[in-house]
């Protein structure tokens, strides 16, 4: 099956089930065995198309002879995987694109499907966009590709010079790991990558991580154990966290587990990590592939995290609490984010300041608490922190810097367009002797 082919049947099942497209990518390249190039422009097309959806049915209903209610699913789909190449996609020539996506178009919609493509290739740069001194959230989500509700909300949030910076910033990223300190040196890690030929650099912020570029997981060799992926806002959550050697730490909500790996790593594999979660199936992958990176100090318990376990009260000396969120900070790696209504994430605030007001019974006295997620919206971060601060007085705000990242009030919210990172928030507090 063609990578076209492949791509048109994965975004269809995609747009019908709701799914994430990273796990449909990765088992349909196992399945089909795709590489090199096919394996390229079937994730190019999966992920664009995607990612680009809203301004793409602009252009589609600019063109368009029909309604945009008469055209239907798969044709439309077509003309976004068509527009796509034709707009983002320089490598291919034009005439071969409108080929191949005719070629997939059923009898009934070919002709539609060739005549707007055509039609593009002679008039699309006419096709007006929406200004932003007439309705800057339209221009924004049009020109970025987002919904017109939630670049209102960022706006509200954020202004609108710092959203459109946010927006532009949430492109495709590198591949960010973590170097496993128990095996290897950062620097160690980078040459040996830097001898296959593989473009890394090092990390800006995070001490211990690696950009890579234009390679695979499969190319930079992750089953040696010697790193595991980790962005840097992540990783930067670690470094404020603070663990010790022979420091006890709970890491609630844990999955995947790259937080407790690297509590792990800073400890150097010494004293305690308890990794929770809801989900018993996912903390099995915890454990394998803390066991594949060498880790000994790491146990699992499923467990709700506003569940309290008694035995564990004032036990920590670190607690790390990164909640279940929106994740709007990560759409960049899951470009369906984007798409979330966002009245599902109304219920989120008041079940993280359960967890919240859970996880910090565990903390001893001078024990640290840090409260992350993976999202950029004040409801889910800095209120919530404030919060829990006016009802748990036994708690305070502890200021942190981690390379140029500073909090000087003991909370920051990292932006993509300031340091490279996914969107995130970390909050550092400490609990009074």
């Amino acid at each position: 099956m063609s990578a076209r082919k492949l791509a048109f049947e994965t975004l269809l099942r995609l747009e019908k089930d709701k799914s994430y497209s990273n796990i449909a990518v990765d088992n349909a390249i196992r399945k089909h065995g795709l590489t090199g190039a096919e394996r390229s422009l079937f994730c190019i097309l999966v992920y664009g198309v995607i990612e680009r959806r809203i301004t793409l049915d602009y252009v589609i209903n600019a063109l368009s002879s029909l309604p945009p209610h008469k055209i239907e699913a798969d044709t439309r789909m077509l003309l976004r995987m068509g527009l796509y190449q034709l707009m983002y996609l320089d490598r291919i020539p034009p005439h071969a694109i409108l080929n191949e996506t005719v070629e997939l178009a059923p009898r009934r919609s070919r002709g539609f499907v060739n005549a707007l493509l055509r039609q593009y290739t002679r008039t699309g740069e006419d096709v007006e966009f929406p200004k932003k001194e007439k309705s800057f959230p339209l221009y924004l989500s049009v020109t970025y590709s987002y919904p017109l509700p939630l670049c209102e909300k960022l706006i509200a949030a954020h202004g609108k010079e710092v959203t459109e910076k946010m927006l532009g910033a949430f492109t495709p990223p590198e591949i960010t790991v973590r170097t496993n300190t128990l095996k290897t040196t950062r620097e160690a890690l980078l040459d040996s990558l830097l001898e296959k030929g593989i473009s890394a650099t090092l990390t800006e912020n995070a001490p211990h991580g690696i950009k890579i570029s234009s390679a695979s997981l499969a190319d930079i060799g992750i089953e040696d154990g010697l790193f595991f992926v980790q962005d840097e806002a992540s990783q930067i959550c670690v470094e404020v966290l603070g663990a010790k050697a022979g420091d006890t730490v709970y890491d609630i909500c844990s999955c995947p587990g790259s937080k407790s790996f690297g509590a792990a790593m800073n400890m150097g594999n010494e004293g305690e990590v308890l990794s929770t979660d809801l989900h018993e199936n996912k903390l099995s992958l915890v454990t394998r592939s803390a066991e594949k990176l060498g880790i000994t100090i790491l146990r699992t318990a499923a467990r709700d995290g506003r569940s309290l376990d008694e035995a564990l009260i004032e036990t920590a000396d670190c607690v790390l609490c990164d909640v279940p969120c929106s994740g709007f900070g990560v759409v960049a790696k899951k470009p369906e984010i984007r798409y979330k209504d966002l009245s599902e994430c109304a219920a989120l605030p008041a079940i993280q300041y359960d967890i919240l007001n859970t996880a910090c019974r565990y903390v001893k006295k001078g024990g640290t608490l840090v409260y992350s997620t993976c999202t950029v919206f004040p409801e889910e971060n800095e209120r919530n922190v404030e919060r829990f601060l006016a009802s748990h007085p036994e708690f305070s705000l502890v200021p942190f810097s981690v390379g140029k990242v500073e909090a000087k009030d003991g909370m920051r919210t990292l932006l993509p367009h300031e340091f490279g990172t996914d969107g995130f928030f970390i909050a550092k507090l400490t609990r009074k002797e």
